[in-house]
């Protein structure tokens, strides 16, 4: 029979897992949006602009504030930091589109 304390943290993980894969598909849409945006012309209105920065800062804190947990695997948190450093990337790839260039798809 399992220990709650197990039973529990099995739980967690599994909760924290989803989160963080699901920060991850928040990123992977933005950045098709913003390649797709600075691949056209006038694409950034300023109804756009505004959202768009808002949704990174939302994800940047989301990912910058996440506290890794003591149980996470060396995978869990080589993740972490390849998000956080996406999101870096995708406020660039964002401040190219608004100005009208093209973004970094070599990343």
């Amino acid at each position: 029979m399992p220990m709650p304390k197990d039973e529990l943290q099995h739980e967690y993980a599994g909760s924290w897992r989803t989160y963080v894969n699901s920060l991850e598909q928040a990123v992977q849409k933005l950045e098709a949006d913003i390649r797709e945006a600075s691949e056209m012309a006038d694409a950034c209105t300023s109804e756009w602009c505004q959202a768009t920065e808002h949704v990174v800062d939302d994800l940047s804190n989301a990912l910058f504030s996440i506290s890794e947990p003591r149980w996470a695997n060396a995978e869990d948190s080589a993740k972490i930091k390849t998000l956080k450093r996406r999101v870096h990337d995708l406020y660039a790839d964002y401040r190219a589109a608004s100005r009208g260039g093209n973004v970094n798809t070599n990343r």
